[in-house]
């Protein structure tokens, strides 16, 4: 067998990265879909894995931002377009993949990395823990709000994408500041997530745009005549809101809909406000599936740029057979206003975990408390466990809706 190489790639190998990445998935459309993302993607962050000439596989990485527990931002690794081609399966392909970028980060300083996973299984050996969730969330026409939301009443009009995208570069950042788990954007990334070709938005309709004073929504509808009528669908894609009452305004306009059945959104967060304000809570459909996975690249960088609930002090044993630099014993120490201080420790561990456990964790997803009712977090001194776990926990869960 041809010895493999892992390499960084440079500016003119990006139509081979695109098609490791479109032949990865068996899917032709993402070949031109990729296309559009030339003006965001440096392929010189990529790292590529070659059998003599030819690559068959590929890793790529956004440069973002991401909102913190305690309103913080911290620069992230956005994994993305993760592929080997078809035919050079199991011959460690993925494993040099994720080595060669997790050794780059490393050497940068990027305190976290974080993707969306093709498969559940695949990451967690890696060190990426499930850090957030997110619902597929569908309700129907006309759901009746509980008669004490209040709704505020100011028109939302439709608008085109030009206006849209003046209104939605002033509010999303604001909205975002404070809401754990969502991403920076460069102006052109707005472009590529509203994508309209065809091919790429199956039998949905064109983005179309709906602006509240304070908030929007994104979303793309789906004719559908039946022989007792209409029954379109509207397809969420974003919805902002930075009020209570303009969050119920946009719900109501999306609800209200003629000729509509039903309103569907495949990126709510699992505690979508929505969900409180129904009479009958049962109207809502709701199947709750994985989201970010995260991967604490530099331990100490990644817990000291969160904010914490509660003061603690604790040391944590941390194992990290993938990232070494991770492993040993780090004591966690944050004050009444969440600020905290990570340094190496040669106190006894008080809290046993893997870095993908802790990473798990990190963004308040899940409990060390739940962690450790699986087994996956050990307490090695009596008491350790809840006031570590409570520090950890959020006001609200991590979300993001968008992918990458």
């Amino acid at each position: 067998m041809a010895d493999l190489i892992a390499r960084s790639l440079s500016v003119d190998e990006y139509d081979a990265f695109s098609t490791v990445f479109s032949d990865s998935f068996l899917e032709d459309w993402r070949k031109p879909a990729m296309q559009r993302y030339r003006d965001i993607f440096d392929p010189t962050l990529a790292i590529g894995v070659f059998d003599s000439a030819e690559m068959i596989g590929a890793a790529g990485r956004l440069e973002m931002g991401i909102t913190l527990p305690g309103s913080t931002q911290c620069p992230l690794a956005a994994v993305t377009a993760v592929g080997v081609k078809p035919g050079h399966r199991r011959r460690g392909v993925l494993t040099s993949l994720m080595r060669a970028q997790l050794d780059a980060l490393h050497r940068a300083g990027s305190p976290i990395a974080a993707l969306f996973a093709s498969e559940g299984a695949i990451y967690g050996r890696f060190g990426y823990g499930l850090a957030s969730y997110e619902t597929h969330l569908t309700l129907p026409r006309g759901a009746t709000f509980l008669s004490t939301v209040e709704i505020d009443e100011r028109r939302i009009r439709e608008v085109d994408r030009k206006t849209a995208m003046e209104f939605v570069h002033r509010h999303y950042p604001v909205v975002a500041a404070n809401r754990t788990g969502w991403l920076s954007r460069a102006d052109r990334s707005w472009e590529i997530r509203m994508i309209d070709d065809r091919g790429e938005r199956g039998d949905f309709g064109k983005t179309r745009f709906a602006l509240h004073p304070d908030g929007y929504v994104i979303y793309r509808p789906k004719s559908n005549w039946t022989t007792r009528g209409p029954a379109y669908q509207l397809r969420v894609l974003e919805l902002v809101a930075s009020t209570p009452q303009s969050y119920a305004a946009l719900w109501r306009y999306l609800l209200d809909f003629d000729l509509v059945a039903e309103v569907s959104w495949r990126k709510a967060a699992i505690d979508e406000p929505v969900l409180h304000l129904l009479a009958d809570p049962r109207a809502a459909d709701r199947r709750i599936v994985d989201g970010l996975w995260v991967r604490l690249v530099e331990l100490d960088l990644a817990l000291a740029a969160r904010r914490y609930a509660a003061p603690v002090d604790v040391v944590l044993a941390v194992t990290d057979r993938f990232c070494p630099w991770n492993a040993g014993r780090w004591r966690l120490t944050a004050d009444a206003d969440g600020t905290a201080n990570v340094a190496r420790s040669e106190q006894p561990g008080q809290l046993a975990l893997d870095v993908a456990d802790l990473a798990s964790a990190y963004l308040g997803g899940n409990t060390l408390a739940a962690l450790a009712r699986a087994g996956r977090v050990v307490e090695l001194a009596p008491g350790a466990l809840l006031p570590a776990s409570r520090a950890f926990a959020t006001e609200h869960a991590p979300h993001c809706q968008e992918g990458f």
